[in-house]
């Protein structure tokens, strides 16, 4: 079965199409228990020494209609991230209804102290602001960001007011788009924000040689947005098993996908997206066990810049 490739693919297409040839379920039980054991990951917040769970979930095209099956999902996922030691849900005023699901799940099962909360506004408008709180359901959020900056001169003051009367924990900015990068990086270093999300994949590295450096100089937590890269890396890894080397520190090829940026410590956490709690489930298993070391790391790359 073909799959055409949009941003709309997630694991669940690449578990459609691979079925049981990750690893075998034996061995996935016993290294799951092991893992179970260890210490869970968690990343401090630069500004603050505030500690996060380094893996979150992503709410765009998952979350994005406002109906009884999505709420449903999505409570069974924030249950699933919640049962497994994560906290961060990011979200944004544009990402259709996802808000609004978010809102009616939080709202609904009481888990608005449990969750860190993130959204994104397109600008510094007061009424956005206002219809996205009103959607979530909340006074106010953990971190409020600048969605999608291209422009050197875009200021952050109006979050900083924002923060200082506390409708938010935190603000910071975003960009998925490599063009952009000149535009985050002067947004960056004159606005100092807590934080900066990010496009950071394993097969898509280009924040590690500017926005990665200029964000620990600036002392701004990094969130890795698209960890999987819209869905190449399983399309890339359909049919191949988890090579024996890479067991020793995963347990599926998204733990493999995640754990790369993991491994670098200027990552504060990874946002991958799911609608499956098996899913999110196994992105939290990221948190546990080993990280692959730099020689091991460049053995990743190696072998996806091979396939």
């Amino acid at each position: 079965m073909a799959i055409r490739m949009t941003r709309r693919i997630t694991r669940r297409d690449f578990a459609a199409l691979a079925g049981g040839l990750l690893v075998s379920a034996k061995a996935v039980s016993i290294k799951a228990l092991a893992q179970t054991e260890t210490p869970l990951l968690t990343r401090a917040i630069p500004s603050s020494g505030e500690s996060i769970a380094a893996v979150g979930l992503g709410t765009a095209y998952v979350f994005d209609e406002d109906n009884e099956t999505t709420r449903s999902k999505a409570d069974a996922v924030v249950q699933a991230l919640l049962k497994n030691g994560g906290r961060l849900v990011d979200t944004a005023s544009t990402y259709g209804d996802a808000e609004s699901v978010l809102g009616e799940v939080t709202a609904t099962g009481g888990l608005r102290d449990k969750l860190f909360i993130a959204t994104k506004l397109e600008a510094p408008d007061a009424q956005e602001l206002k219809r996205s709180l009103a959607r979530l359901k909340t006074a106010k959020v953990d971190l409020l960001q600048l969605h999608n900056v291209s422009r050197k001169q875009q200021s952050l003051a109006r979050f900083k007011e924002w923060k200082a009367q506390g409708v938010c924990r935190y603000i910071g900015i975003t960009c998925t788009t490599r063009r952009d990068y000149p535009a985050v990086e002067a947004v960056l270093e004159r606005e100092k924000p807590d934080f900066v999300q990010i496009d950071y994949s394993l097969d898509n590295r280009g924040a590690e040689k500017t926005i990665l450096p200029l964000a620990a100089e600036m002392k701004a937590g990094v969130l890795t947005a698209i960890p999987y890269g819209n869905g190449r890396l399983f399309h890339a890894v359909h049919g191949k098993q988890l090579p024996d080397w890479a067991r020793v520190f995963a347990n599926s090829w998204g733990q493999f996908f995640l754990k790369y940026l993991l491994a670098d410590p200027r990552v504060t956490a990874v946002i991958p997206g799911t609608a499956d709690p098996a899913h999110m489930t196994d992105n939290t298993g990221a948190m546990r066990g080993p990280l692959p070391d730099a020689d091991q790391r460049r053995r990743m790359v190696e072998f996806v810049e091979g396939l």
